[in-house]
């Protein structure tokens, strides 16, 4: 390795809600793991970090408490969430700890400024030596391959697991956004809330995940897909079995798409005509983990007479721009918030 690289040591690391995933120049994306931390209650100590973290969820003694810390997109609990960067740092610098990085995070489109120097002194703090922050339908559209810094309108929607963001962008920025605090974890909870109610069967939030991803439709399917899934019964207590079928996610996760899509006609309400007509033009892209579920483009197009469009690899939409944001810092500059 040349000196000169060992000196450049940059790092991308899109913060999720639900995952973090970490990119360095050269070597791609090394890290995808949970945003999850284990922490020991009687000496506050941090156990566990990522996917051995989300092994303990739902699984821990009294003592030990495993979290996610950040909510809903935004840092919910500061001093995890910098343990969480120092940890993902350490991983992503292996051996090489002479050099602070220069680190991009991503935080969702509508956080305040205070959350935004939350995210920055965190990841300064975590090892950084310069911080830089890009909202994420910034990231997301960059990573989706959208000309953001072209003077037309371009929508995206990215549906992570905490957030769904909606972003009109033009000339390299936002000119109107909207967030939703319904994603990917909502989607779950509903489905475990539909299965008790319905069957009187009693899932974990890992349980609820699983068959979203394996069954979850957002319309209702002709070829209906069916799961066994294990669980609890209420009422006898006892271990209890049902079989599934798409029907049921598409009636239990109903009223949260609908919020989703309520939030994007409020986003078209506000975009000037002129970015409108682009947007009918070419349509909206779909990015974020969430925009897997099966037949959402299909929902929303229905539902506001628009085209709609999943992103290739949409799990990959924000580190995929982070990465080209990082590979060209001077381009997208005023795309950027940078703290020295």
């Amino acid at each position: 390795m040349s000196q000169m690289s060992i000196f450049t040591k940059k790092i991308g690391i899109d913060l999720g809600t639900t995952n973090t995933l970490v990119y360095v120049p050269g070597k791609g994306i090394i890290i995808n793991e949970p945003s999850v931390v284990a922490v020991s209650l009687t000496d506050k100590k941090i156990l566990a970090v990522g996917e051995e973290a989300k092994e303990m969820l739902g699984r821990t003694p009294d003592s030990i408490v495993a979290s996610r810390p950040m909510k809903d997109g935004v840092i919910a609990d500061y001093r995890t969430t910098e343990a969480m960067l120092k940890y993902f740092i350490g991983k992503a610098l292996g051996g090489l700890r002479i050099f602070r990085p220069d680190v991009m995070v991503s935080v969702p489109g509508g956080v305040t400024s205070t959350e935004k120097r939350a995210v920055m002194d965190a990841t300064v703090a975590a090892g950084g030596k310069n911080a830089f922050i890009i909202k994420e339908p910034i990231a997301a559209a960059i990573g989706a391959a959208i000309p953001i810094g072209s003077a037309s309108g371009h929508m995206i929607v990215n549906m992570g697991g905490g957030t769904t963001e909606i972003a009109v962008i033009s000339l390299g920025g936002i000119v109107t956004n909207n967030s939703v605090r319904v994603a990917g974890n909502k989607f779950d909870h509903a489905i475990l809330e539909y299965i008790r109610r319905k069957y009187n069967l009693s899932i974990g939030e890992r349980t609820a995940e699983r068959v979203k991803i394996e069954i979850g439709s957002a319309l209702f399917m002709e070829k209906k897909l069916t799961t066994k899934v294990k669980g609890r019964h209420t009422v006898t207590g006892l271990p209890h079995t049902v079989t599934l079928s798409s029907d049921d996610t598409t009636e239990a996760i109903g009223a949260e798409l609908e919020q989703v899509i309520e939030a994007i006609k409020a986003v078209l309400r506000e975009t000037p005509p002129e970015l409108s007509a682009d947007i009918m033009e070419k349509g909206v892209v779909l990015a974020g983990g969430s925009s897997q579920l099966r037949n959402i483009d299909k929902l929303f197009s229905q539902a506001l007479n628009i085209p709609m469009y999943v992103a290739p690899e949409p799990l990959l939409c924000v580190i995929k721009g982070i990465s080209t944001a990082l590979d060209n810092l001077d381009s997208y500059k005023r795309s950027l918030l940078a703290r020295r």
